[in-house]
């Protein structure tokens, strides 16, 4: 498909679309969520330079997730179909390690190994985003991130 440039808050993919693409990030930063019948959002991942992000639904399925731009991005949007051909096993790999780990520690990590457990896997992210979203992604409140991160701080 190619490359193109994505404006901060620009969707590129809706939930309950058909879609068929594959983004991979070549500079700036994308998001992949739900929204909850309550209309509250639930970051799944984040896509940084040299990340790839996607609904894995079948090409014939709706999407799960919503997928934003968080900053002005250039991307490479590649059909799933020819994605499949072109699969780094490492980078497959290492994804599903990253989201098993996420979820191992979702259920049972505390608030704050979950945070260090962040910063340890997007570094650069932190002070890209607003503290919300990273909350989110945590599956805690912008309130306990905020004690959270001062525990960290008082520890170090």
């Amino acid at each position: 498909m190619g490359v193109m440039i994505v404006k901060k808050g620009q969707i590129l993919q809706h939930a309950g679309e058909l879609n068929t693409k594959v983004f991979s990030v070549e500079a700036g930063l994308l998001r992949s969520y739900t929204i909850d019948q309550k209309g509250k959002e639930h970051i799944f991942a984040f896509a940084n330079e040299g990340w790839t992000i996607a609904d894995l639904c079948e090409v014939t399925d709706p999407c799960e997730l919503f997928i934003d731009a968080l900053e002005e991005s250039t991307v490479t949007v590649i059909e799933k179909e020819e994605r499949k051909k072109q699969v780094d096993i490492n980078t497959v790999v290492n994804r599903v390690f990253v989201l098993q780990k996420r979820v191992i520690m979702l259920m049972s990590a505390s608030a704050i190994e979950r945070y260090e457990h962040f910063v340890k896997i997007y570094p650069n992210i932190v002070q890209r985003v607003p503290q919300k979203m990273i909350a989110s992604y945590l599956g805690i409140t912008p309130e306990a991130l905020s004690r959270v991160r001062k525990e960290q701080t008082k520890a170090k």
